[in-house]
């Protein structure tokens, strides 16, 4: 069988690894990032780069087409190329796709290289390597990539051969040769023998098919008794199946082929799929991007986002959110545009477990209880206090002490953390809402206390007013 790119498109197998791994890269949101200072991200969709890979990469294709399309010359091919044109700033304006079978690549005599591309008109036309987009699959030399058709030839000629002669089986009424007729005389001449064949098989075949069969002067039929078993013709479609998946790394199960498929398996092969298929690729995607067609200035991070087909059941989504809001690495907000939901004012900050602080907190709460180690187990009342008002037992001194270092190390934390959301210099002239929300809970004061006593705080009021403020409102009887 003569095998090309074209020609295995025929098969369904290959035609359905193709379009699973084309459609997935297309179906990627791609993502431009500019790198902070302190190792954070930010999304950039300013810059020209962005607008051609995910808006408009020419005038003929949408950005899903055109990725589509050149993923697909990458997996049959194992190169796809783009002409690139520019504006008079030296700035990308459009990819133009050319098909792989229409590019030649020729090496100068200084170690440099050139394309060789033939139009459609069969005209061709020289150009530098700067004005061509090459994204390369596997090489043996670095500069052009292996056609996985090229490599798999035999294996997937032999899949070609098979299918033809499935076809051939069934255009013949499943029967492969027919059969033979026995003739107890001789024909007059081989001109007579060929106008009885002729005639035989204009009258058994077409629209004549399975009609009655009338023979003359003897003549008996014998059928070729063959089958398809004894070919062992359906194992082998079987194993082409698994083999062209095997040569893609493309999971049976998403091209059909569930006979090794289980409920416990099939999550797991998905999973595989996006970390040792669709990874790679996104990868290589990425890597030519930054190095061809990036200028030297552009301090930028191209990336595919897997989020998507990663996302997993509600149930899973539902923990993975839990947990990340819970130990303070996810804010609420974070979680609702994850989902595609508007964010809601107040959800911004992250929450923290009430048994698990910050280091430089956790040391100052240290400090305070070693300045108590030793005290006399009388310091949280008992009997002997006989100073009472109103009915109830009033602290005593070591007590109020203790207490009182206590609500100085939580006035600190709560002035730092409002100052740092505050930005630097004297805070705003009334506390947020959720700032006073949070002084109650920390302090153990209603909220309308609180309220009334943010309205007296000193103006202008810096981080260490606001420590003195919060003091104040955390011993008050």
């Amino acid at each position: 069988m003569r095998v090309s790119a074209d020609s295995a498109m025929r098969l369904a197998a290959v035609y359905a690894c193709v379009r699973i791994l084309s459609e997935t890269m297309a179906s990627l949101p791609l993502v431009l990032y500019r790198q902070r200072k302190d190792g954070g991200k930010d999304r950039v969709t300013d810059h020209w780069l962005y607008q051609v890979l995910a808006k408009r990469p020419n005038r003929y294709q949408n950005p899903f087409e055109w990725r589509e399309m050149l993923q697909g010359h990458l997996a049959l091919r194992g190169n796809a190329f783009c002409q690139i044109i520019t504006d008079g700033r030296g700035e990308i304006t459009q990819l133009v796709p050319i098909h792989p079978d229409r590019v030649r690549m020729e090496l100068l005599d200084s170690g440099e290289y050139r394309y060789r591309v033939r139009n459609q008109g069969g005209q061709e036309m020289l150009l530098p390597r700067g004005q061509i987009w090459h994204l390369r699959g596997l090489s043996s030399d670095g500069l052009f990539g292996l056609s996985p058709i090229e490599l798999a030839r035999e294996s997937l000629g032999m899949a070609l051969a098979a299918q033809d002669y499935g076809a051939r089986f069934f255009n013949n009424d499943a029967k492969p040769t027919g059969g033979w007729i026995e003739f107890p005389g001789t024909f007059r001449d081989q001109e007579a023998k060929r106008v009885f064949r002729e005639s035989y098989q204009a009258a058994q075949s077409g629209a004549n098919r399975g009609k009655v069969l009338v023979l003359e002067n003897g003549m008996k039929f014998h059928e070729v008794g063959v089958t398809n078993k004894d070919a062992q013709f359906l194992e082998l479609r079987k194993f082409q199946i698994t083999d062209i998946a095997r040569l893609f790394r493309v999971p049976p199960h998403m091209i059909a082929d569930l006979d090794r498929a289980t409920f416990s398996n099939i999550e797991q092969q998905s999973l595989e799929f996006v970390m040792h298929t669709m990874t790679p690729w996104a990868e290589r995607w990425e890597a030519s991007i930054e190095a061809d067609l990036m200028l030297d200035g552009d301090e930028l991070e191209v990336e595919f986002d897997f989020a998507n087909l990663m996302r997993g059941d509600a149930a899973s989504r539902s923990a993975y959110y839990q947990s990340g809001i819970q130990n303070g690495w996810l804010t609420r907000n974070e979680a609702r545009v994850a989902e595609n939901l508007n964010p809601i004012d107040g959800l911004d900050q992250p929450l923290r477990p009430l048994n698990m602080v910050q280091e430089e907190d956790a040391q100052e709460v240290d400090k305070a209880d070693e300045a108590q180690e030793g005290e006399p187990a009388e310091l949280l009342g008992g009997e002997g206090d006989d100073d009472q008002s109103d009915g109830v037992q009033a602290p005593p001194e070591p007590l109020r002490q203790r207490l009182r270092r206590l609500v100085e190390a939580n006035a600190g934390r709560l002035a730092r953390r409002i100052s740092k959301k505050a930005g630097s210099g004297a805070l705003a002239l009334s506390l947020a809402p959720t700032d006073l929300e949070l002084i109650a809970s920390a302090l153990g004061r209603d909220l309308a206390a609180v309220q009334a006593w943010a309205c007296d705080l000193p103006i202008p009021l810096n981080e260490a007013a606001l420590v003195a403020a919060l003091i104040d409102l955390g011993t008050h009887e």
